[in-house]
């Protein structure tokens, strides 16, 4: 049906809409109407009416000529012949439906960011020497609470990939477990010191002493108020699987713990930094859950101007006598804006001193850079941990929120002076960048590590006693000789000395622990407790290459570590094993797979 057929009806109808109105309007009743005169038309409006109906005609044809034009498609390319599409026509004559509103699609999910190679970021280190104790008898280190390292390694090995040996912190091994030992028994004295003195199990002539630090426990309904301000990188890497989405379920376990005396903000940072949630009680969780969820990442990193923001909120919302804190979680992977790291540690440590801390979370693969994390967590009197699962996020924000969040103890270091006539060398296990100068100890300026509620702190020493044969040092030709007399009056009954210093929080003068490490403490056989540890610093080093434990290999390493286990609740002893059984093939490729007892 062409134009033309379809409007004849209409106009039809309309032409019988005219008629009636005219009958129905009758003769004139009236009088005094006049009479109606039909009046021939003149030529020249004959001539116009003519030439009227040759222009209607002329619309007409071309009317027809459109309808028929309408009736087909021709589509045509370099490589198609010449076709006739069908299109069907409207009924015009029918209803338009009625128009209901659809609400615009959601935009669609970025595809997931690609990273071309692996960009991971280590810092360098060498393990620590050994001292003779007749030329260096002193030892002084700063604490470390970080555990991000084992976690890191754990995903490796998940990954089957082996871990290079910078991301190996013998350290953050051992703090990573549970060792068990004794907590203060009041807030006035926040943490209590306890040591262990046995042999070493990889070598029966030297010995191993545990030093252990247990923070006062604060049940979570008695923790202060807190301002925490989440500060999450958004940028392009973040959008995989194990980094955003993992994030934001991290961070919703936290949200799930807040009081209405805490405060929460979100702030954001990829090309640009953005406030997305501004100081929020933490009974308004449904805020704080949406806030997280709307989360997208694209863009580059600009980290700088994120954490001036998220200072900035902290200080808004800034509590007395409360948990200040900032919360980093990203991979790592700085490199738009402030991008220099000392420019980085000098704002985080001057934020330290008015009081606000920093925590890292790292998150991800590919580009983790690892030494930033950890060194502005120590910068800024926080902890670093790395989440590899959502178990790992429930450990750490949940079941330790107190010590990771509230901190009883700052600037915590530890000075430990070796007697010489009983002491022949003694090394430090891990903790190579915590090493601080002796002169440091007492110096009230000079950072150090902090101490959460409950929180436990672990450091080995390994020991080589005077006249076990076993030193590895040369004698020296010029050395002095009196420090190596055997008798018992010279040596007296203290084998070391163990100094400590802590600053309450709000104090700026530091306070002294000491105790003596008797030689009479040592024990025939090491407890569970210390065998475990000893064998988490021997898969430290087998991983590193195995060169400080006198050959100490995997099958010992395992054999010591099933024989420890203990009563394993949190299945976490049982996880190294298993973490040590699948490693093993990634350094010794031709070992044969060792099943788990």
């Amino acid at each position: 049906m062409n134009l033309i057929a379809r409007r004849a009806p209409l106009a039809a109808a309309l032409a019988a809409c005219l008629l009636a109105a005219c009958q129905s309007a009758g003769p004139q009743s009236n009088d005094d109407a006049p009479a109606r005169t039909e009046v021939a038309p003149t030529p020249a409006e004959a001539a116009r009416q003519a030439a009227e109906a040759r222009r209607q005609d002329d619309e007409a044809k071309a009317l027809r000529e459109e309808s028929e034009s309408l009736d087909r498609v021709e589509v045509t390319g370099a490589r198609a012949r010449r076709s006739k599409v069908e299109v069907p026509q409207a009924n015009l004559s029918a209803p338009a439906p009625a128009m209901a509103y659809a609400p615009p699609p959601a935009p669609p999910s970025p595809p997931y960011y690609s990273q071309p190679a692996n960009t991971e970021k280590y810092a360098e280190r060498d393990d620590n020497p050994v001292q003779r104790a007749s030329e260096q008898p002193v030892s002084t280190f700063s604490i470390d609470v970080d555990t991000g390292s084992y976690t890191n390694v754990r995903r490796m090995i998940g990954d089957g990939m082996r871990p290079p040996a910078d991301a190996v912190r013998a350290e953050e091994f051992l703090n990573y477990f549970d060792y068990g030992h004794p907590a203060a028994a009041s807030r006035e004295v926040p943490f209590r010191v306890s040591t262990e003195l046995a042999p070493a199990p990889w070598n029966a002539k030297r010995q191993l002493l545990m030093v252990g630090i247990k923070g006062y426990e604060v049940p979570k309904t008695t923790l202060p108020p807190a301002n925490l301000v989440f500060l999450i990188d958004t940028s392009g890497s973040m959008n995989a699987p194990d980094k955003l989405p993992l994030l934001k379920r991290a961070f919703s376990m936290l949200a799930r713990e807040m009081r209405p005396q805490d405060r929460i903000s979100i702030v954001v940072y990829a090309g640009s930094a953005g406030l997305v949630l501004p100081p929020t009680p933490g009974d308004r969780q449904g805020e704080i859950l949406a806030a997280l969820e709307q989360l997208q990442a694209g863009g580059s990193t600009n980290g700088g101007e994120g954490i001036r923001l998220a200072y900035a909120m902290a200080r808004q919302a800034y509590v007395d006598n409360g948990v200040n804190r900032v919360i980093l979680a990203t991979d790592g992977d700085f490199n738009v804006g402030t991008v220099d790291n000392n420019a980085l540690e000098t704002l985080v440590g001057d934020q330290r001193k008015s009081g606000i801390a920093l925590t890292t979370l790292g998150f991800g693969r590919g580009n983790y850079n690892d030494a930033l994390a950890e060194q502005l967590a120590d910068v800024g009197d926080g902890n670093h941990a790395y989440i590899d699962s959502a178990q790992e996020a429930r450990r750490v924000l949940v079941e330790e929120m107190g010590s990771t969040l509230l901190t009883i103890a700052r600037d915590v270091k530890i000075q430990i002076e070796f007697n010489p006539a009983w002491v022949a060398e003694y090394r430090l296990i891990g903790y190579e960048n915590r090493v601080l100068a002796r002169e440091d100890f007492a110096n009230d300026k000079v950072d150090a590590g902090d101490i959460g509620a409950g929180h436990e702190v672990t450091a080995l020493y390994e020991i080589t006693p005077v006249g076990s044969g076993v030193e590895r040092l040369p004698a020296l030709r010029y050395g002095a000789q009196d420090a190596t007399r055997t008798d018992a009056a010279a040596r007296g009954s203290e084998l070391a000395h163990l100094r400590l210093r802590y600053k309450r929080p709000g104090e700026d003068d530091s306070r002294l622990i000491e105790t003596p490490i008797r030689a009479s403490q040592l024990q025939a056989k090491a407890s569970p407790s210390l065998r475990f540890a000893a064998s988490v610093a021997g898969f430290a080093d087998l991983l590193r290459g195995g060169s400080r434990f006198d050959g100490w290999g995997w099958d010992q390493v395992l054999a010591t570590a099933r024989g420890a286990r203990g009563d394993d609740r949190s299945g976490q002893r049982s996880g190294f094993v298993q973490l040590v059984e699948a490693a093993r093939p990634m350094i010794e490729p031709d070992t044969d797979a060792v099943v788990s007892e």
